[in-house]
């Protein structure tokens, strides 16, 4: 085990940072992508698995319980997608199931032809005319909305460092590792750059997509995020 020591908020370190870059996940979809781009890019970038492989080992039915949870305390410009919510009310959580986003014969997966006629659906109840995702573009909204909200559980002092949110998401959330994790990998990509596309992102969405105050910070002063790790 490696210990990190935590302040208290909604799903601590890890599981709040997950939770956003999830979000950007869902809101890709909602917009054009499907679940099996967005696993194969990620997958692609490092991780042993896609968000929505993992999903469905750790059972949709807790982002399901999750979601109704939260629900009474959401913000109306919250964008909330429900293609997930139709699988639970199927019963089909997942891997212990054997269906979810993909279907399982013991651990080998195939896609769950029933998933993107739920995700067409919600779309056009929407009224979203899905457009084009590249691999770029779902990996630089993936790990911008990762270091995003990195950036503000330093800010907000839930984490005392940088490298104890790299820490987390290295040991804890599959980060892969010659990555560095999602802040040294920020420092490496440039944070004016990462700044410059969520300011980008913004322009559809300025309540999902709001700057960190600390990466703002750093990126007008020229400094990394490693150099508040001294």
């Amino acid at each position: 085990k490696t210990s990190v020591r935590s302040g208290v908020c909604d799903g601590f370190i890890g599981n709040r940072i997950l939770s956003t870059y999830r979000t950007a996940a869902d809101h890709m979809i909602l917009d054009g992508a499907s679940p099996y781009e967005i696993d194969r890019v990620l997958e692609g970038f490092g991780f042993a698995m896609g968000p929505y492989a993992v999903a469905d080992l750790a059972g949709l039915d807790i982002g399901w319980a999750n979601r109704k949870r939260l629900a009474p305390t959401r913000h109306a410009r919250e964008r909330v997608s429900q293609h997930a919510d139709r699988l639970c009310e199927a019963g089909h959580f997942g891997q212990k199931t054997g269906q979810g986003y993909y279907i399982y014969e013991g651990r080998n997966k195939t896609v769950n032809p029933d998933v993107m006629p739920l995700i067409e659906a919600e779309r056009a109840a929407l009224g979203i005319t899905p457009k084009t995702f590249t691999d770029e573009d779902i990996l630089r909204r993936y790990m911008a909305a990762m270091v995003n909200e990195a950036a503000k559980v330093v800010g907000e002092g839930i984490a005392r460092r940088p490298l104890d949110v790299d820490m987390v998401l290295l040991m804890g959330y599959g980060f892969p590792r010659y990555h560095g994790g999602p802040l040294k990998w920020a420092d490496m990509q440039g944070l004016k750059t990462i700044l410059a596309d969520i300011e980008t992102f913004a322009k559809d969405d300025d309540y999902f997509w709001q700057p960190a105050p600390l990466l703002q910070e750093l990126a007008a002063s020229g400094r990394s995020f490693d150099d508040l790790n001294t």
